[in-house]
């Protein structure tokens, strides 16, 4: 297959989607629509609206299709998310949103029920965060519906499907902490079967495999003229890695910020992960496993913007010694249930009467110090690349270098994420955009540190 000129991308993250046409010989994002992505409250339970989703995107594919125009699709959606369907290629039963919180009982039902973190590098999170509790939960709480699941397949697979009517399912999403999967020998989990879905379970395809052309129907809502092929999907933070595995030698490091920071330590090994503290194994594109550490740092911005109002980057680099000296600090958890102080609830220390640049300032040390101890859960090592929204913040960088004591790069531009699902498309290796490296150390920082962890092994739960 000829390479791409240029690739749109369906991005689907938590909080946002959008899609974008990419460049494929100069790698810029040429064209961008975006919508907040929803969630409907009940019954029978919060879910993703799907099909507000789909008329989004395609109309925003009809848009693009004479100018700029696109001669492939290409599609990446954050993780922890699978659809089940009935005989028709219908949903079964609403997508469930992953941070619905199920009844003790169910809980409790499935913690008996799932793979040891041995076999699958999965944690037990909260909610659907294991998409095997979605699926536990729906079989176990509506059994009549679930009675007509015909096939399940993971997120990104899903907008494929609904693209080309080709079902699939694929290694990065199924690896990313689902207890569905066996990241060292590349195979479904043995819950698969004590869930009883391995028969509804649909092909396994390589986010680099193009599964069909755009069916004619949906082709003709879109206005495309000629044949256009859509590639299988992939998990954003996989994307987001994809392009640092081709031409760069491990070990390195790569931060992929958006709603959840995720960390992967390129090299490492997963022999001295903890579950308890949301370490894990995720999947590359190419099958090979991962080890990782994330909280939910994104939403935890989100949720300082709303309290302080929003960041002025260079105020708060500016007021970051005045945060040090005053031993201004933010204690985690702000998102609550995952990261590594899980069950812990956020506290302000040393804040009253503080300027918001200052309290900004901690804010930015709070998301590098957790950035940090994520790193040494995985044993990262080597340079450390930071992508998306993080790696515009000045304050962070450099507080996260001077904590770390080795190179910090910024990846620049928007997230990595539509470029690696245009890789994955065919499209070929561009050379990242305004790789800057933060300048100096701060004075302080490891004294700031030590009392940072200090008042958090001394605070209670």
């Amino acid at each position: 297959m000829s390479t791409p000129r240029k690739v749109a991308v369906l991005d689907i993250g938590k909080t946002n989607a959008k899609v974008v046409v990419v460049d494929c010989m100069t790698g810029a994002e040429v064209a961008e629509r975006r919508t907040p992505n929803l969630v409907l409250s009940g019954p029978p339970y919060p879910r993703y609206d799907i099909e507000a989703l789909w008329t989004f995107a395609l109309g925003a594919l009809a848009t693009f299709a004479e100018n700029p125009g696109f001669d492939a699709i290409s599609i990446t959606t954050h993780g922890a998310s699978a659809v089940v369907l009935d005989a028709a290629g219908n949903l079964a039963l609403p997508a469930v949103d992953y941070e619905h919180q199920y009844p003790d009982d169910i809980q409790e039902a499935y913690a008996s029920l799932r793979p040891a973190f041995s076999e699958t590098f999965s944690p037990a999170l909260p909610g659907g965060l294991n998409v095997g509790a979605q699926l536990h939960y729906q079989k176990s709480r509506f059994p009549k519906q679930f009675a007509h699941v015909r096939t399940i397949m993971t997120y990104p697979q899903y907008w494929a499907f609904r693209l080309t009517g080709i079902a699939a399912n694929e290694v990065t999403s199924l690896g990313c902490h689902t207890d569905l999967w066996r990241p060292r020998e590349g195979t479904y989990s043995s819950l698969v079967d004590t869930l009883g879905i391995r028969t509804l379970m649909p092909p396994l395809r390589s986010a680099f495999d193009a599964l069909g052309p755009v069916l004619p129907g949906v082709a003709q809502k879109i206005g495309l003229t000629r044949s256009t092929p859509v590639y299988c999907g992939i998990h954003d933070s996989n994307a987001s890695l994809l392009p640092h595995l081709i031409g760069r030698e491990p070990p390195f490091t790569v931060i992929s910020t958006g709603t959840w920071v995720v960390n992967f330590a390129v090299g490492g090994d997963l022999d001295h992960l903890d579950p308890k503290r949301d370490a894990l194994a995720n999947v590359d594109a190419y099958g090979r496993a991962v080890p990782s550490s994330r909280f939910m740092g994104g939403r935890e911005f989100e949720l300082l913007a709303a309290e302080l109002g929003d960041l002025d980057p260079e105020a708060a680099l500016a007021a970051i010694p005045q945060a040090i000296e005053k031993r201004i600090m933010l204690l985690p958890n702000l998102a609550a249930g995952s990261g590594p102080f899980p069950g812990r609830q956020r506290q302000w220390i040393n804040d009253g009467g503080a300027a918001t640049a200052e309290r900004w300032a901690a804010a930015c040390l709070y998301l590098a110090l957790m950035t940090e101890t994520c790193l040494g859960l995985i044993g990262a090592k080597g340079p450390v690349l930071v992508e998306g929204p993080f790696s515009s913040n000045p304050a962070y960088l450099k507080a996260l270098q001077s904590l770390l004591g080795r190179n910090v790069l910024a990846i620049g531009g928007t997230t990595g994420t539509s470029h690696g699902a245009a890789l994955a498309a065919g499209a070929p290796l561009i050379a990242h955009e305004s790789v800057r490296q933060p300048w100096g150390t701060i004075e302080g920082i490891a004294n700031y540190r030590a009392d940072w962890h200090r008042r958090i092994t001394a605070s209670p739960i």
